[in-house]
């Protein structure tokens, strides 16, 4: 294959703490270093969530202000991606930060089940996260948790409340929701490119599914997710050292299917983002 393939690295997380890995990244000065670790071995799309001083996850803007400001600095043409998920906030607190226009921001247009709570996203909420990503020209990921968020994003973006081509992200591996299963992954590639054909997909995998997901998103096609949000370990017996070395266990994967790894500026093209000087 000669189409390049976007990695994504999702530094943080609301839920890894440093019990899980002390390399695991909270503070904003960890998160920067991290990141550039990562992006210097690959990795063009930063995935971002902040932590309070207890370590909590956290909506607060100021935080995410001073993160994105960070990471400008130190990784240069890195496309700058924001969560909105629900871990950190309640309600429109979850788009405080789309003011700072980021290059891009996660979005799940349905509710469903994680282990232990329901990820609650109703509708007028993610009409209202999705028209804040319009005004403040930022290109959402859509994180698809099942086959009814796949359906309803391309339902938004033919009547106008996404603006396309869309970006969707297959989540994998969470318990409860879509699994790790490649004959269910093949279905939903296959249903994307029927509903928008010019759509561009990613997929992460959750905990020991990472690498696996890695590998069918690469060989079939996509762009991949890693990092310490989905996954704190190399293999059962073994933490990983840095974020760092799972985008390098990424670009390895790249290598043996002959996918060169996208740069920031080709990542930037691919994606239809605004450049940078």
């Amino acid at each position: 294959m000669s189409n390049p393939c976007i990695i994504c690295v999702a530094i943080t997380g609301s839920v890894p703490t440093k019990e899980n890995n002390p390399a695991v990244p909270i503070s904003i000065a960890e998160q920067i270093e991290s990141t550039q670790e990562a992006f210097e071995a690959g990795a063009s799309i930063a995935h971002c969530h902040v932590r309070d001083d207890d370590g909590k996850p956290t909506s607060d803007p100021d935080r995410f202000a001073r993160l994105k400001e960070g990471l400008e600095t130190h990784c240069p043409g890195m496309i700058v991606q924001l969560s909105t998920g629900g871990r950190s906030g309640a309600g429109r607190e979850r788009g405080g930060m789309l003011s700072l226009s980021p290059d891009m921001a996660s979005l799940s247009v349905g509710s469903n089940n994680f282990p232990t709570r329901v990820y609650e996203n109703s509708p007028d909420l993610v009409d209202w996260l999705a028209s804040e990503m319009i005004s403040y020209d930022i290109k959402p990921e859509i994180e698809a948790f099942d086959l009814g968020h796949i359906v309803h994003a391309t339902k938004m973006a033919s009547d106008g409340r996404l603006k396309g081509p869309l970006y969707v992200q297959f989540v994998m591996g969470v318990k409860n929701s879509m699994p790790a299963d490649e004959p269910i992954f093949d279905f939903y590639i296959e249903t994307l490119k029927r509903l928008a054909p010019n759509a561009q997909w990613c997929a992460a995998g959750i905990g020991p599914a990472q690498l696996t997901v890695n590998e069918w998103a690469i060989s079939k096609g996509g762009h991949t997710r890693t990092g310490f949000e989905d996954n704190v370990r190399l293999d059962r017996e073994t933490l990983a050292p840095s974020n760092a070395a799972l985008v390098r266990r990424a670009v390895e994967l790249c290598e043996k299917y002959e996918r060169p790894v996208a740069t920031w500026q080709q990542t930037r093209g691919i994606l239809e983002l605004r450049h940078v000087a």
